[in-house]
């Protein structure tokens, strides 16, 4: 019997669409950071051209904080709805955000951003500025929330709820910093679960136990 011959396979791809666009530019951006970065490598990495990177973004910055904005605001949303969530009790609430945002944001690609804008930040400040405005600060204010209904139910004594979540997350940040920019070459860093549970433990007995007079 003789069968068919299946037809050849396209050489050419079809055209990347823009998600496809925003993934690779995010890996590329994350490798080399913002100046390293053409959008040549983008298109290379994406498989097409550099022209079809500009049928959808303008410039390196525009498809940049879209690549960005398509990976973080998903998680921001999440980690939102997750402080809105009153099923939990405020301590239990922070244990899981900060451990939630461990797995979303610190462990995933996404937690290659705090290296790559501290590292570009001196040169392009509006694109720190940008990300801390329209993210970061999310994040914060989500964190807070958790904090302001503990004060509000009395699990947790009276504090300044945003300076409590710039502490928070000065610790997650850091650690990402840490694993991104030494790796191997910092062997005493504790595994995340680890440190982030002794994070967690020291802040909810803090905000549990007594003000102290100076």
């Amino acid at each position: 019997m003789i069968f068919p011959l299946c037809p050849r396979a396209r050489q050419r791809r079809k055209e990347a669409r823009p998600g496809e666009l925003l993934s690779a530019a995010l890996e590329v951006f994350g490798e080399r950071g913002f100046a390293a970065t053409k959008l040549d490598d983008v298109a290379k990495r994406a498989g097409v051209s550099k022209g079809t990177v500009y049928l959808y973004f303008d410039s390196k910055e525009a498809l940049f904080k879209a690549a960005v904005e398509s990976a973080v605001i998903p998680a921001v949303e999440a980690g939102e709805a997750l402080a809105a969530d009153h099923s939990l009790s405020p301590a239990e609430a922070l244990r899981t955000f900060v451990f939630w945002w461990w797995e979303k944001v610190g462990a995933s690609d996404i937690g290659a951003l705090p290296k790559l804008l501290v590292a570009e930040v001196g040169n392009f400040p509006e694109l720190g500025k940008w990300f801390h405005e329209n993210l970061v600060m999310r994040g914060k204010r989500a964190a807070a929330s958790i904090i302001e209904r503990g004060i509000a139910s009395g699990d947790f004594r009276p504090v300044v709820a945003m300076d409590v979540a710039r502490i928070l997350f000065a610790q997650m940040f850091a650690y990402v910093l840490w694993r991104r920019a030494f790796g191997p070459a910092m062997p005493d860093l504790p595994k995340p679960e680890a440190y982030f549970a002794t994070v967690v433990d020291i802040l909810v007995n803090g905000l549990k136990g007594e003000t102290k007079c100076a």
